[in-house]
């Protein structure tokens, strides 16, 4: 809907400088620009929209296969491919993408300015039943022009993915509405998240503390404290989202809702016995 938003506000746009009463050519006079500059600058704008889009794809399946990597080593990953880029523009593109590299030493915190910062709550304590721990994340998901984000909430003991969606930003109300939904089905005894803004906000944690859910925030490297849910995003890319080229939004949505009920109902997890997740989260 949203793209069609869009291309009908274009549409409109190309109406109105067709219908405008000084004429293209003049007003390029009054300006003093050439109309070749024009199409130039459309060109050159859609060119590098294009390149951010293969950097961005690009940037992810290195993220993927080493999390670890900084901007820096990007940068001199990405030279290594052949592409002329620099620290800055790679760094925009790793923040557009909602990516932070994993070092083995306590991170800063992402939250928001005056957003309380749990503790962790799970270094050694034994995952023994279902709904005893949840946790959430965003990953990026790469579409044929673009990309969009996914937050899927996920069953520590048995690996279901008991609820997720797609947005186009960043924004934490898709996370929140993930987390009511879920919610509606049970809940558990401990919420573990990062700590993000979409997860600090007093929006996502007073639906939690409304609950009497015990909440609980990373405080080292993502691949140590939510290992469980960096292990699906590794999975879904490579099984999935990798294997594909998403045309639209609605495309990416359809296509992940088929792999994620493969995922619960069918595939079988060595780390469970080769039972589902389903078959676990159901029979606990």
């Amino acid at each position: 809907m949203k793209r069609q938003l869009v291309d009908a506000g274009q549409n409109a746009g190309q109406n109105a400088a067709l219908q405008h009463p000084i004429p293209l050519t003049r007003q390029c006079e009054l300006l003093s620009l050439s109309r070749s500059t024009l199409y130039y600058e459309e060109v050159r704008s859609q060119t590098e929209q294009e390149m951010d889009w293969q950097l961005m794809r690009l940037l992810d399946e290195q993220f993927t296969r080493a999390p670890f990597y900084g901007s820096r080593r990007m940068t001199a990953w990405l030279q290594q491919q052949g592409f002329s880029v620099n620290r800055k523009r790679v760094s925009r593109l790793l923040r557009e993408m909602g990516l932070q590299a994993i070092y083995p030493k306590p991170r800063l915190s992402t939250a928001a300015a005056g957003h309380r910062i749990y503790p962790y709550l799970l270094r050694g304590l034994t995952i023994e039943h279902v709904n005893q721990v949840w946790s959430t994340d965003i990953t990026y998901i790469r579409l044929r022009k673009g990309f969009v984000y996914l937050v899927a909430v996920l069953d520590w003991h048995s690996r279901y993915v008991l609820g997720w969606a797609l947005s186009n930003t960043l924004d934490g109300s898709f996370c929140q509405d993930v987390l009511r939904q879920t919610l509606r089905r049970g809940q558990p005894e401990i919420f573990n998240t990062d700590q993000g803004s979409q997860f600090t906000s007093p929006e996502f944690t007073g639906i939690l503390e409304q609950r009497n859910v015990r909440i609980s925030m990373d405080g080292r490297g993502r691949a140590l404290d939510n290992i469980f849910i960096e292990r699906l995003w590794r999975t879904v890319k490579y099984e999935e989202v990798y294997l594909k080229e998403y045309e639209s939004p609605r495309i990416a949505t359809h296509s992940l809702g088929q792999y994620f009920r493969f995922y619960n109902e069918e595939r079988l997890h060595q780390s469970l016995g080769y039972r589902t997740p389903a078959s676990v989260y159901r029979n606990c």
